[in-house]
């Protein structure tokens, strides 16, 4: 068996990028069970995105690479910043103030174990032995 990362990206989370690393610290290093509950529990606004987020990956590592789900474990998550959005705000006197609608960019990683699998050239040789 072979061990695989596997990556789920979400992209232009509208949420600012530090409430999302509150969360995100705390499922590093839990297996994917684990951080379904810890998601599931969790009465903050950025627990619902993680939790597509994480379930997307989870479904990505049992479609391409045949992995069972309870050997995978969060590895890394990664919280950055992406664009932000400007709006103003009127203030006395004719002036306006930048009030900043900032988005997230969250990258998962995954680590699990893979069963290998037998190329048809590597059967093909195997029959005619």
């Amino acid at each position: 068996m072979a061990k695989v990362e596997m990556k789920a990206k979400l992209r232009y989370l509208r949420m600012a990028p530090r409430k999302v690393r509150i969360l995100a610290d705390l499922l590093i290093g839990k297996s994917a069970a684990e951080a379904i509950v810890q998601l599931e529990q969790s009465r903050r606004t950025a627990a619902r995105p993680l939790l597509k987020l994480l379930q997307s990956a989870i479904a990505n590592a049992k479609h391409n690479y045949e992995s069972d789900e309870s050997s995978l474990m969060v590895k890394q998550i990664t919280v950055d910043g992406g664009p932000i959005l400007y709006r103003w705000m009127p203030r006395a006197m004719g002036r306006a103030t930048p009030i900043r609608k900032r988005t997230a960019h969250i990258v998962l990683t995954l680590t699990g174990e893979v069963k290998e699998k037998k190329t048809e050239k590597a059967e093909k040789k195997a029959l005619k032995k």
